[in-house]
């Protein structure tokens, strides 16, 4: 019964992968390059933390900026309008006053 383990391999594939792993750097050999793998998955993890907080950081930075400027727009819009109702109102009072 062959069942399949990783990606396609089989248990026994996988033993004969590593006894050939065994064989090919010794039994002193292998803790050092587990922990050798471990660290660079370790830095390599760190890595992708440290540019995700980065990147976190910087877009949290721009969406403020940009909150800011849409509140400055919001507020020179609400002036505009104002005045175009202003305007409009003696516009239309002086139409009144004129008929």
């Amino acid at each position: 019964m062959n069942t399949l383990f990783l990606f396609g391999v089989s248990a026994g594939e996988i033993l004969i992968i590593f006894l050939a792993i065994l064989m090919l750097f010794g039994s002193k050999k292998i803790p050092e390059l587990a922990r050798s793998l471990g660290k660079g998955i370790n830095e390599f993890k760190k890595a992708a933390d440290d540019i995700k907080q980065e990147f976190q950081d910087n877009s949290n930075e721009f969406s403020s900026e940009i909150i800011e400027d849409f509140k400055e727009i919001d507020s020179e819009i609400k002036q505009n309008s104002n005045q175009i109702r202003d305007l409009t109102e003696k516009f239309t009072d002086n139409l009144k006053s004129n008929l």
